[in-house]
């Protein structure tokens, strides 16, 4: 059964997610849903009040394919791709000299865990997504009130209990999201170097009938 996960951005420049010729990947921050999501499960993106004082909706990505073990890093197929800032160097991986976001130990350490088994190296991919970046708000609140109250005091940490009825609306601004809105558009922000993208607290919601 499939689960929905959502959480607060307080970046939103290209690099988490990264949304590239028809694939969204969430390759750096939020390890712990990068962990726990699987293969037909749903992520919700908001904006924290740092980045949009109105929450609104960044994207939503039912994941497509879950890359683990550091394979995103090491595939050519992803080389090119803006949010693939680390390779696999001497052993051991590394940041790359180029790379747009992050670039310290500490950021590598975050993202992937540490050497040898690097825990928390996977990566989600989606072809199914909706991303609105910041040109596009999604006036939610109004229509999904219950969503609009967790999303406005959501801080940090995982929630697993919720109500039914916020799985309803959280499956509904879906089937509504898809139906008109377009899969890509322009982040909010552009790359700046060494920025930390560690959001606010996610939320894991189970629903019963899935999203």
């Amino acid at each position: 059964m499939s689960k929905c996960y959502f959480y607060k951005l307080t970046v939103d420049d290209g690099g988490a997610p990264c949304v590239e010729d028809g694939l969204l990947s969430l390759a750096i921050c939020k390890p712990m849903i990068r962990s726990a999501a699987q293969v037909g499960d749903v992520i919700f993106g908001f904006a924290a009040n740092s980045l949009h004082r109105d929450n609104r909706l960044i994207y939503i990505a039912r994941i497509t394919d879950k890359l683990e073990d550091g394979r995103y890093y090491q595939e050519s197929r992803y080389l090119l791709r803006s949010d693939c800032i680390y390779e696999w160097r001497s052993g051991v991986f590394q940041p790359r000299p180029d790379a747009k976001f992050h670039g310290s130990q500490q950021h590598l350490a975050h993202d992937l865990g540490r050497p040898l088994h690097y825990a928390r190296a996977n990566v989600l991919l989606s072809t199914d997504y909706r991303y609105f970046g910041g040109s596009l708000p999604e006036h939610y609140k109004a229509r999904f009130k219950n969503l609009a109250e967790v999303i406005a005091s959501l801080g940090r940490g995982h929630r697993t209990h919720h109500s039914q009825v916020l799985c309803d609306e959280l499956e509904r601004l879906m089937q509504e999201t898809w139906r008109r809105a377009p899969q890509g558009a322009s982040p909010t922000q552009s790359p700046r170097y060494g920025v930390s993208h560690r959001g606010g607290g996610c939320g894991v919601v189970a629903c019963n009938r899935g999203c």
